[in-house]
C-alpha cells in the first residue's frame, strides 16, 4: 500500500501536517527528537566505554594473579 506513495504524495502529506499542526509545534517536536538522538548516543558511547574499561580491568586482575603464581 506504501510503496506507491511518491513525492507529490510525500509532499501532500508534509502541507497536511504543517497546517495541522503549526510551523512552531512541529519545530519543537523536531528539537525534542534531536535532544533524543543525543541522549542516545551518548547513552551508547558510555557504555562501550563502560564495557572497555570493564575488559582492561579483568585484564589487569587476570595478570596480575599469574603474576603472583
Amino acid at each position: 500500500m506504501l510503496n506507491n506513495i511518491g513525492l507529490p504524495g510525500l509532499l501532500l502529506i508534509a502541507v497536511v501536517v504543517l497546517v495541522l499542526f503549526g510551523r512552531g509545534k512541529i519545530s519543537s517536536l523536531m528539537g525534542e527528537v534531536g535532544k533524543g538522538i543525543t541522549a542516545f548516543k551518548k547513552g551508547v558511547s558510555d557504555g562501550s566505554k563502560e564495557l572497555e574499561d570493564a575488559t582492561t580491568e579483568e585484564t589487569t586482575a587476570s595478570t596480575a594473579e599469574k603474576d603472583k603464581v
